[in-house]
């Protein structure tokens, strides 16, 4: 199951496809009995997928039996255990995706040329994904993360390493034997190499950057000049050596201090545009800002959710779930709606934006 959303898997997701492009939503849960039940309710809603395939005139026989081997293929690889809290299916002739999101969706099954992506750009944007780069004398380690967790990520040749006869950088730092290790030329030339390999991804795939190891090694990186000299910096060694888990304890602190002041700077920010009158606040004024393209600032509720639908005059109104025509993932349709029109999103914590009904926006005019 893929978790990842990058800018170019993004531009592939949204390539027009033959139709139909089947997109298939279903809340997950995390935990038992809740869990139990998603086996049931992911089978029927690929069920009542193929049901509307079959009813769709416009789609070949041949086709419809692609598609449909192609959802069962998705369903196969789905395993429950490491449900998050959405997953998406994808399908269209040829080709199948399953996606996990560590955010809820909508149940829906969508017939279209292309795939249904909004909830995958806003989970991602929710999750503030970043990267961890672990450096040492002898080896370079990069890691994907997010809320809850650190993954290994063997991209743009990471994990770099540099042979060494007799070689253990760490231990010799610590007896005291080897002060001048990051002052080695080779050294230098490896974290250079380093660097370079993380500049490139950086630029395919911009994330807030946080690098990890001895401050001596942190220093050579500032000295080179490079993506050091924009990360945040965690001084810690031995973690491009260490497990998932080490690095996520060494990390998760300075990543919930900075959650913090992200918050508060998003609250001021919001409290300066009140003054000035370049504020809008609830899901109705947000959403008619978002479509006009003046949401320069746009920020959530990490929980926030609300079903409405559109009536006369342009307004969205409160609905319930499964009402004729209710649009259950607006928050997420007003999220990349911002994205595409260059808005910084921020998610932040539930009750912090009380006072503006859970959803709120910096407006550029």
């Amino acid at each position: 199951m893929e978790h990842a959303l990058s800018p170019t898997t993004l531009i592939e997701l949204r390539r027009p496809r033959p139709y139909p492009a089947v997109s298939v939503l279903t809340p997950t849960h995390r935990r038992e009995p809740y869990r139990a039940q998603d086996h049931v309710r992911l089978r029927n809603v690929v069920a009542e997928a193929k049901k509307q395939l079959e009813a769709d005139p416009s789609v070949t026989r041949e086709r419809r039996a692609d598609v449909e081997r192609q959802l069962d293929q998705a369903l196969a690889e789905v395993d429950l255990t490491y449900a998050e809290d959405g997953l998406v299916i994808f399908a269209a002739p040829g080709e199948h995706q399953v996606w996990s999101l560590a955010r809820t969706v909508p149940e829906r099954v969508v017939l279209s040329d292309t795939f249904l992506t909004r909830n995958l750009v806003s989970a991602e944007a929710a999750e503030r994904p970043f990267w961890v780069l672990s450096v040492s004398a002898d080896r370079v380690t990069l890691w994907t993360g997010g809320p809850e967790r650190v993954t290994e990520a063997r991209i743009g040749g990471f994990p770099l390493t540099r042979r060494v006869e007799n070689f253990d950088a760490e231990r010799r730092e610590r007896i005291g034997d080897n002060p001048s290790t990051f002052r080695d030329e080779g050294t230098r030339h490896f974290l250079k190499d380093a660097d370079s390999a993380m500049s490139a991804i950086l630029r395919d795939n911009p994330r807030p950057l946080y690098v990890t190891g001895e401050q001596a090694a942190l220093s050579l990186l500032d000295e080179i000049g490079g993506v050091g000299k924009e990360a945040v910096h965690v001084p810690h060694g031995g973690l491009a050596h260490a497990s998932h888990e080490a690095v996520w304890q060494a990390i998760q602190p300075v990543i919930s201090s900075e959650n913090r002041r992200n918050t508060d700077a998003v609250t001021r920010e919001l409290e300066s545009a009140m003054g000035r009158k370049a504020f809008a606040a609830g899901v109705d004024e947000v959403w008619r800002s978002a479509r006009e393209g003046r949401v320069r600032l746009l920020a959530v509720e990490e929980n926030y959710r609300v079903t409405v639908r559109g009536e006369d005059g342009g307004h969205l109104i409160p609905a319930e779930s499964g009402d004729l025509d209710a649009r259950e993932d607006i928050v997420d349709e007003i999220v990349e709606q911002c994205l595409e029109t260059g808005a910084d999103v921020r998610f932040v914590p539930d009750g912090t934006l009380s006072d503006a009904s859970g959803i709120a926006g910096v407006l550029r005019y």
